[in-house]
């Protein structure tokens, strides 16, 4: 009787998600033009307890959608810009001497760091040294940070976004590829259209201040992460998804000739885990109560774009990872 209870009573907080979605995409519609996708794609990855890697070119709003995201969602947001000097202690946070008034003594104290939000955006993640990388990436997978022995949990929920500038690689310490499967996604910011480009010059160069309404709230938002656990899947999804994953190794029994060919390193089981993730929230979204293989497949691209490792034939035949896994997608039914 109680789980009958507890299914009906997730079945009222779908159907609510599925309208508080709208709302969200609607607000931050109020300030930027365009990028449904990618305004999905980084709801999806935050409920999933995912992170995200995005990937643009400069000028595109990458700063102000994650911001205005964390405004409608009631969230901390912190920005953390990453240059060559950066340390990790200026991430995580240092401990600092203090005089003790009543005591006369020293002491430390904990002083947190940017780290210490709901929301972060780490901006060109790829301008810093590993070391650095290092101490963001551990925040990302264990949600706490060990400073001077003592650890500290970070409040949840914890979403990082890490951007990469794809044009100027000079000066830059690229991501290795065990790093890069620690994010969810990999999202792509592309130019805008004609139209969504004028839109946004006339409500950029006038006095138009939006005012945005708060959506959901923390409790609501961790409420929401662990629903996307309970929800079911089929059989035949997850092996789809697994599948999926498998024909992107090039010593996989039933890989395609292309795959052996182009492909020096495939995807992981953490893909595998990423794509019914990403399935199962894309379906709560949408105001399902489970996921199809149609759902395993939209989440294809984001998911597996930074987890191929194409090889100099690839480059040799300008092919890059995504015509790969649309061809990839067009083969596996």
């Amino acid at each position: 009787m109680a789980a009958r209870k507890k299914t009906e009573n997730d079945l009222d907080i779908v159907n609510q998600l599925k309208e508080s979605h709208a709302k969200i995409v609607k607000e931050i519609g109020k300030v930027i033009i365009g990028q449904n996708k990618v305004i999905d794609e980084l709801l999806i990855s935050l409920l999933a307890r995912g992170h995200c890697l995005i990937i643009g070119v400069p000028g595109l709003a990458k700063t102000l959608l994650i911001s205005t995201v964390a405004q409608v969602l009631d969230l901390k947001f912190s920005r953390i810009q990453f240059t060559p000097d950066l340390m990790p202690s200026d991430i995580t946070g240092t401990e600092l001497i203090e005089d003790d008034l009543t005591t006369g003594r020293k002491s430390f104290k904990f002083v947190k760091g940017p780290v210490f939000a709901n929301i972060i955006l780490a901006d060109e993640i790829n301008r810093t040294s590993p070391k650095t990388q290092a101490a963001l990436l551990q925040a990302m997978q264990e949600h706490e940070v060990t400073a001077a022995g003592e650890t500290y949990k970070l409040e949840e929920p914890f979403f990082v976004l890490a951007t990469q500038n794809p044009i100027e690689q000079e000066g830059t310490y690229p991501l290795p590829e065990a790093q890069l499967d620690r994010f969810m996604f990999n999202v792509w910011v592309d130019y805008p259209s004609s139209e969504e480009e004028s839109q946004i010059v006339k409500s950029t160069t006038s006095a138009y201040q939006p005012d945005l309404k708060v959506i959901l709230k923390k409790d609501e938002i961790i409420k929401l992460q662990d629903l996307i656990r309970r929800v079911p899947v089929s059989d035949n999804v997850v092996d789809f998804a697994v599948n999926l994953v498998g024909k992107t190794r090039p010593d996989y029994k039933s890989a395609p000739k292309y795959i052996k060919d182009w492909i020096s390193w495939g995807a992981g089981p953490r893909a595998s885990q990423y794509l019914i993730l990403g399935a199962k929230t894309k379906s709560i979204l949408e105001g399902r109560s489970t996921p199809d293989i149609d759902d395993v497949r939209a989440m294809a691209i984001p998911v597996l774009r930074h987890r191929l490792v194409i090889n100099f034939n690839a480059e040799a035949d300008n092919v890059g990872t995504v015509e790969i896994i649309e061809k990839l997608l067009d083969d596996v039914k």
